[in-house]
């Protein structure tokens, strides 16, 4: 990397105000889903009341429907004039029924008192307001519904006190009057009912039961009805009653003033607050259920989609095409780069594995990028005339790749990575596409080495399951974004063509495939060419890598969007790719931190028994592919045990990788290149197996 290049990229500034701003949203949405879980599912609430332990007073159970006060013992009551009719309705407002409902009084020249769902009322405003306009009251039916004798101190007070607030917001009014949920008549309310009703009443509310219905009209009747369509059909019959005179409101049946006070401007703003509150998180829940919806379906389609194309490779491999032109053996001579920063952990066995290879007329040139450890010295000291060591200042991989190439001897070149051990065949598998003319670059198989433990093992099933896997769909389709900087074979022309290896992104191994394809030339898989990687051993280790890696991506894909507009390879390439990359990379783990909230809100909230029954679906289809895939890769399936937990904790990490990438990205961050600490596992691991157990995969 040139002293600009350097420069460029060393600008860091840190986004860490992003973090914050997540939290905090994330914050505000789970609150927000809190609510929604709460209001709409009646989360903590009774849906059914207990059976009364003891009758009501028997002065209640004398008095009339509507209780004025209580006073100890003490009940202050009233009932509906001779031949007036107190028409009431519960629940609401429906948007179906409630509308009709009106209309039909309306008809009549009837009044009514509409006793509404606090929650009901901030979803639809509207009708709220239309009650009040023509001539009907309002009363409260508490928030939610829940049985009030039931409910816990605190859920008490949020049931009535949302529902005023809820009004003051839709129509400025506070209203004095109650229906408890689950009662009609007054000896219903026995038991606990008795003890809230008796609170509610220190409180100020009048409490509206409704006369027995067999009651005459004649002598004055409080009528209890839902918002349904029965309620609207008993409704019609009775305003067709020629015992009745009046149809009315419960203050205006028994001579009360009216129930509705306005409320001052401040109590309407809070309650406009909460109704906005209520409507935003209505609108947020439907449209996560589409992106879950869609997120889900996209997810699903891609692991089939990765089966499928993957089938479709095998098959390649085992029946070529009728007419499919003879390729000759490639026993041409190869050029293998190494560049290496600090690699003395590996580089010697890195090197030795290359020299292993059965890949005849080999060059290998170590690059050493300005080490301050001994693995210049390490490679030096190999004893083989195949082997040649550049040292350079300290300068970035993609300049060092530039000095070897530059070096090379040969047509073809190979670059590979300095901690990574070879399976002997690996080169000699690994030339044999640029037989065909066409094709420009050959990416490799890359296995994980050290994976022991429990990260190890996750990563080991990421490159089997997703990079692999990936990489038969791309063969297929003829879009493959990246050769992989630990295995992968170019024509030198090709590299030549494009200018090198260019300096412009930290995912220089992304952004020279890119330019190749953008170039004219194809690129392919092959999969039997196997290489063992050291991966990070600790999470910090494995966010640098993999934030290094997303965002040279995204700065790889942004440089080469206009091949998106282009012919030919290059526009196939684009729109198949990139467009991939764009859609499973980037959109979908921008929207993972709300998606799983919002998981975790339907399993809380919703239907536990559903939730859970779509999480096990969907991770045995996940287990099925991954299966398939480590079969593909020769690999024990045993692995697949591990998979569970990564949904947990890996899944996390790589979509805060993202995030983070994408915000540095916007933010214009430079990223210095983050280098692992390498320790020589894979190699450790890997060579002192025997070679017929590291050939696994390619037979």
């Amino acid at each position: 990397m040139s002293r600009s290049a350097q420069r460029r990229h060393a600008r860091s500034r840190t986004p860490r105000g992003h973090w914050r701003l997540l939290a905090l949203t994330l914050t505000v949405v789970f609150a927000a889903l809190l609510f929604e879980g709460w209001t709409v599912h009646e989360v903590d609430a009774a849906k059914t009341r207990s059976p009364c332990t003891k009758p009501v007073p028997a002065a209640v159970d004398r008095s009339g429907p509507v209780l004025r006060g209580i006073d100890g013992g003490e009940v202050s009551s009233a009932e509906a004039a001779a031949r007036t009719v107190a028409l009431t309705y519960d629940g609401g407002p429906d948007p179906e029924w409630t509308p009709r409902l009106l209309d039909l009084l309306r008809k009549h020249h009837a009044h009514a008192t509409f006793f509404v769902f606090g929650s009901q009322a901030a979803r639809h405003p509207d009708l709220v307001r239309r009650i009040l306009d023509e001539g009907h009251e309002i009363g409260s039916n508490t928030y939610t519904g829940a049985d009030l004798g039931s409910s816990s101190r605190v859920r008490f007070g949020m049931e009535l006190g949302l529902t005023q607030k809820t009004l003051a917001g839709t129509a400025g009014i506070r209203t004095d009057l109650l229906r408890m949920p689950l009662t009609t008549r007054v000896d219903t309310l026995c038991g606990a009912e008795w003890q809230a009703a008796r609170k509610a009443a220190a409180d100020g509310y009048v409490l509206v039961a409704a006369d027995r219905p067999g009651r005459d009209p004649a002598h004055g009747l409080v009528r209890q009805f839902s918002q349904t369509e029965l309620a609207y059909y008993e409704t019609k019959r009775l305003l067709d009653d020629p015992r009745a005179d009046r149809f009315t409101t419960v203050t205006d049946a028994v001579g009360m003033p009216p129930a509705d006070t306005r409320v001052s401007t401040a109590e309407r703003w809070q309650g406009k607050a909460l109704n906005w509150t209520v409507r935003a998180g209505d609108a947020f829940t439907h449209i996560m259920i589409w992106v879950l919806g869609v997120a889900g379906a996209l997810g699903l389609l891609r692991l089939l989609s990765l089966a499928f194309f993957a089938r479709a490779h095998v098959r390649r491999l085992t029946r070529p095409r009728p007419g499919a032109p003879w390729l000759r053996e490639v026993n041409a001579p190869v050029t293998v780069l190494v560049p290496a920063y600090n690699e003395e952990a590996g580089i010697e066995s890195t090197v030795r594995s290359l020299l292993a290879s059965t890949q005849p007329h080999l060059e290998i040139i170590v690059i050493d990028d300005g080490s301050t450890d001994r693995t210049a010295d390490l490679a030096t000291w190999i004893d083989d005339p195949r082997v040649r060591v550049i040292r350079q200042p300290n300068s970035g991989k993609a300049a060092a790749l530039n000095t070897g190439l530059a070096a090379a001897s040969h047509d073809i070149v190979v670059m590979v990575d300095a901690d990574t051990v070879f399976e002997p065949d690996a080169l000699y598998r690994l030339v044999q596409p640029l037989a065909h003319p066409a094709v420009g670059a050959v990416s490799g198989n890359t296995k994980v080495g050290n994976r022991r433990g429990l990260l190890g093992r996750w990563q080991h099933l990421e490159y089997v399951f997703g990079f692999n896997l990936d990489r038969r769909m791309f063969e297929v389709l003829e879009c493959m974004p990246t050769v992989p900087g630990a295995i992968g074979a170019f024509r030198r022309d090709a590299l030549m063509g494009v200018g090198g290896v260019s300096e412009d992104t930290l995912a220089e191994d992304t952004d020279l495939t890119m330019a190749l394809w953008r170039a004219g030339w194809r690129v392919v898989y092959e999969e039997s060419a196997v290489a063992w990687t050291e991966v990070p051993t600790t999470l910090r280790q494995l966010w640098r890598q993999r934030y290094r890696w997303c965002y040279g991506t995204l700065q790889a894909m942004w440089k080469h969007r206009g091949a998106v507009v282009e012919v030919g390879a290059a526009g196939r390439f684009a729109r198949r790719g990139l467009s991939y990359l764009a859609a499973f990379q980037v959109v979908l783990p921008l929207l993972a931190p709300v998606v799983d909230l919002f998981a975790v809100y339907g399993a809380l909230f919703a239907d536990p028994l559903q939730a859970v029954a779509v999480w096990l679906a969907f991770l045995t289809v996940q287990l099925v592919c991954a299966g398939y895939a480590l079969r593909l890769d020769g690999e024990r399936l045993r692995a697949l045990w591990s998979m569970p937990f990564q949904l947990f904790v890996y899944r996390q990490l790589m979509y805060l990788v993202v995030i983070q990438s994408v915000v540095a990205l916007l933010l214009g961050t430079r990223l210095k290149w983050q280098r692992m600490q390498r320790s020589g596992t894979a190699a450790t691991q890997q060579l002192g197996k025997p070679v017929a157990e590291r050939q696994l995969s390619s037979r």
